[in-house]
């Protein structure tokens, strides 16, 4: 049975869907805590223009089938659905369903929304024309699970869009700076592998025709670097996690770190903060 929430102007919590996934595993099961704690909506709808961005770098056009996976508060969803596609997003965290629901509601959007991982996605094979993720699918333990099923739910002749963070870039550089303090589990894979086009092409070349990748930049714009730091440990979900875990002191060197990271990289000289952060945009064409 699919846990879809179709929508309407409720939340998608008040409509008392099921949204059991199944065991995710211990590590799974933290990153889902992680990611469902805070509110990433807060730092999510800043990110809005990427999602419109590849919206059009995947040429969508009006009644096609979209997946939306890792969707958050629904970034990408929202640009497909704006332009009269036949939406569905999808993510494992509940509350943040709620968040792109509200927003659909408010734009008159009509969209659908299923509590789904994107390594066990619940939908038949080649049911979507595009599917997409901005920096969702990235976060997976396994990257080869996400791609499977991005590929098997897209049809032949069909699109996967995704955009994925840098290595060297300002949020990939964050978590080698969060790496110092809590180190990721050894068996798991760097998520800024994913910002890779030699990756992208690991994971998916073998099932495609084509693939386009290009370097694109967001602007991280804040009121200064306190504002940033105050803002990412109240509602992003790593970092507010890991000052959690931290002692006094540890903070302290911490929030220091991170003020010096945003130092190497920001280019305002007017006491804001603004930080290019740089990710890779991939189009790839189904086989």
């Amino acid at each position: 049975m699919l846990n879809t929430i179709v929508c309407d102007p409720v939340s998608a919590a008040a409509l008392g869907k099921p949204h059991t996934l199944g065991d995710l595993g211990p590590l799974k099961t933290r990153q889902q805590a992680t990611w469902a704690s805070g509110d990433f909506a807060v730092i999510g709808t800043t990110l809005q223009i990427v999602g419109e961005t590849l919206c059009e770098a995947l040429d969508l056009h009006a009644g096609q089938r979209v997946l939306d996976v890792a969707a958050g508060n629904g970034n990408a969803a929202l640009a497909a659905a704006r332009r009269w596609c036949h939406v569905t997003a999808s993510d494992y965290v509940p509350a943040l369903l709620d968040r792109a629901h509200e927003r659909a509601v408010a734009e008159r959007l009509p969209m659908e929304f299923e509590i789904a991982d994107v390594e066990a996605l619940p939908f038949a094979d080649a049911s979507f024309d595009a599917v997409t993720s901005t920096f969702g699918a990235m976060f997976t333990p396994n990257h080869e699970k996400p791609a499977m099923e991005m590929l098997r739910v897209c049809r032949a002749g069909g699109k996967i869009g995704l955009a994925n963070w840098t290595p060297d870039g300002f949020i990939g550089q964050l978590f080698k700076v969060i790496g110092r303090y809590i180190p990721p589990p050894k068996d798991m894979k760097s998520p800024a592998l994913w910002g890779t086009k030699a990756h992208i092409f690991d994971l998916f070349g073998t099932a495609a025709s084509e693939i386009h990748t290009e370097t694109q930049t967001f602007m991280f714009r804040y009121r200064s670097a306190d504002h940033w730091t105050e803002i990412f440990k109240t509602y992003y979900g790593p970092v507010l996690k890991t000052f959690e875990s931290l002692d006094v002191s540890q903070r302290a060197a911490l929030t220091a770190d991170l003020k010096t990271l945003i130092a190497q990289f920001n280019v305002a000289r007017d006491g804001t903060m603004v930080v290019p952060g740089d990710y890779l945009q991939a189009v790839i064409l189904k086989r």
